[in-house]
């Protein structure tokens, strides 16, 4: 049932009902480059979710993991993400679609308009999809509703946006919330690639001392993969290299099960096929993860891709060796969708990039901040992200192995909760 609909040409809201939510679709239009505020527009969307008592609440803005993923499509009965029931409680929460995804415009990384262009063009208009142009979006988007102050929850990619805010409007936000995604400041970006092979490498120890039969299924794969026998759905020959990149799912709690389960099936078979295109980190359903990964990494200077240059001689000589979330040049000739857009990821890869984050900005932060740091996160390193949550003096930690990257999907109730007691002093 639609309740109101409003729109005064800077916003443009939908409230509808649905079972055990409260539902308000909001639009709004944004610079492309907020630093040429008269150029082009794009369309930002976020869907405003709120228990059917709690619409007068404080804002707590998601920010999604990626980069390059739209925010979760809500339900209640069950309730998904499984963090929303607590998020409710003190909220209503504003899952934000951060441009180049879902409702947001432009949806797609490889849309037609993008792809008309030359490659230099390309680079230049993705350069414009990073952290900091989400933040000036969510900041449009905070003014269009009247909004003083908000509380921001990070996960993973999510987490170094929350840190640009803080880094540019700690004023607009009241709390701030890290699940895996306290990033690295002022670091060059080979720091994080070289900490996250050294965790890929016992990810790779710990799954064949568990599955030790896997081992010889791995190399019939890659077998399979040299002689061009190992083709997904969409037509794609898996290559060796390619199929090394299932190894992401090992950053999971369910990682090492799902992969097993994956590996024990016959190649031959449609489910096998599909499964492994399903488990490839890198494709066309979201291009913007791809062409822009690294990039979300640099914080100043250029990427060159990192991943490659700092791969450790163990991966390179031992193709049983799963990589991770590692982006590298062949990803996008590998992958018939993204070769579309290789030769611009190439002009990122070269380029120089700004800073996203000021160090002195965030050593006179007085916004209570609280960090879900995870022991052995395969994605964000621990010490890394511990060295930046040590420049914010009202940061707090919660260092745990009890999850993985996925922790707030895996128990986020729980997690959430422990957030929130963590700036109100509580806990």
């Amino acid at each position: 049932m639609t309740d109101a609909s409003h729109h005064d040409g800077s916003r443009r809201s939908l409230t509808r009902q649905v079972p055990g939510l409260v539902v308000t679709e909001h639009e709004v239009d944004v610079p492309l480059d907020h630093q040429d505020p008269g150029g082009e527009k794009l369309t930002i969307f976020a869907r405003e979710v709120a228990d059917p008592g709690g619409r007068d609440r404080p804002y707590l803005v998601f920010l999604q993991g990626g980069p390059g993923s739209e925010a979760p499509r809500p339900t209640r009965l069950p309730s998904s993400p499984g963090w929303l029931d607590r998020a409710l409680v003190d909220h209503r929460v504003l899952m934000l679609d951060q441009r180049g995804t879902g409702r947001s415009s432009p949806g797609s990384a490889t849309s037609a308009d993008l792809l008309a262009r030359s490659p230099q063009q390309q680079a230049d208009r993705l350069a414009l999809f990073r952290a900091d142009a989400i933040v000036a979006d969510a900041e449009v988007l905070r003014e269009r509703l009247g909004v003083e102050r908000w509380s921001v929850l990070g996960q993973s990619f999510g987490g170094f946006c929350a840190l640009r805010y803080l880094s540019v409007a700690p004023h607009s936000l009241s709390s701030a919330l890290f699940t895996g995604g306290v990033p690295p400041v002022g670091r060059p970006v080979d720091d994080p690639y070289v900490a996250t092979y050294a965790t890929m490498a016992e990810r790779n120890r710990r799954y064949y001392r568990r599955y030790p039969e896997d081992l010889d299924r791995v190399r019939r794969l890659h077998d399979l993969a040299d002689a061009q026998a190992l083709v997904l759905p969409d037509g794609d020959a898996v290559t060796s290299r390619r199929l090394r990149s299932i190894g992401s799912m090992l950053g999971m709690s369910d990682g090492a099960e799902h992969l097993h389960h994956l590996l024990e099936r016959d190649p031959a078979s449609p489910a096998f096929r599909h499964d492994l295109a399903a488990a490839m980190p890198f494709g066309g359903r979201d291009p913007l993860y791809s062409v822009i990964h690294e990039a979300c990494y640099a914080d100043g200077g250029t990427t060159r891709w990192s991943a490659q240059r700092v791969m450790p001689e163990q991966f390179a000589e031992d193709r049983t060796w799963f990589t991770g979330e590692h982006l590298f040049p062949w990803t996008f000739t590998d992958a018939r969708e993204l070769a579309p857009l290789a030769a611009a990821a190439d002009l990122l890869a070269q380029r120089e990039w700004p800073r996203l984050y000021d160090e002195e900005v965030l050593g006179s932060v007085d916004v209570p901040c609280a960090a879900a740091v995870y022991a052995e996160d395969a994605y964000v390193d621990r010490e890394l992200s511990l060295e930046t949550a040590r420049l914010v003096p009202t940061m707090r930690t919660w260092v745990t192995n009890e999850y993985e990257h996925n922790g707030l999907r895996a128990d986020g109730g729980r997690i959430l909760d422990r957030l929130i007691q963590m700036v109100r002093g509580t806990a």
